[in-house]
């Protein structure tokens, strides 16, 4: 057993969680409205998912890769119009009161849970890590390789979601309602 696949696969799923796009902003935004804890809730969610589609990978489950790749215009289709209704509904609903915010959020559970379903309708994902464990020479190996493997991106994946929050999280006082305010509009349209 080579224990190099952990270290490796951290490397792999921070790498490939520090893309920045609609999820990211949308773990950013829960994290300016909600603070650092359910901002980290929603990095859990992405990394699970990250470490589910790099399990898929690393233990080479060609069945359920074909079947996500054979659905993948129903999820994107899904996923499309589920960020289209989260655009649209960050672009209108006004900043909330940090005070309240932190109070009134939904649950840590349903920030993980929300945001992993999300982040599963991107069946695409699976052919990156596929691609790059082949690339790196990581496919093909043994069941304690795989686990080793998909540990590692869970854990690189987490890592990021760390740094990204606790940054986010130290800006927060210093964002205005101006500024939340603005970024809300842009998050929203991003999505």
């Amino acid at each position: 057993m080579d224990l190099s696949f952990f270290p490796r696969g951290a490397l792999i799923g921070f790498t490939v969680a520090i893309g920045v796009g609609p999820i990211s902003l949308l773990a950013i935004r829960r994290t300016l409205d909600h603070g650092r804890v359910y901002g980290l809730a929603s990095g859990l969610g992405v990394a699970a998912a990250d470490a589910t589609y790099g399990a898929i990978a690393a233990f080479g489950l060609t069945a359920v890769t074909a079947v996500l790749v054979g659905a993948r215009s129903a999820l994107a289709l899904v996923g499309g119009l589920f960020l289209l209704w989260l655009g649209a509904r960050t672009i209108l609903a006004a900043p909330p009161q940090r005070e309240a915010a932190v109070r009134e959020r939904p649950g840590l559970a349903g920030a993980a849970a929300s945001i992993y379903g999300l982040t599963m309708t991107n069946p695409t994902t699976i052919l990156s890590f596929a691609a790059i464990f082949a690339g790196f020479g990581l496919a093909g190996g043994s069941i304690a390789e795989a686990v080793l493997l998909t540990g590692g991106v869970f854990l690189g994946s987490m890592a990021w979601w760390i740094v990204l929050t606790s940054v986010t999280a130290a800006f927060r006082a210093r964002v205005t309602p101006t500024v939340l305010r603005w970024l809300t509009r842009v998050s929203g349209v991003a999505l």
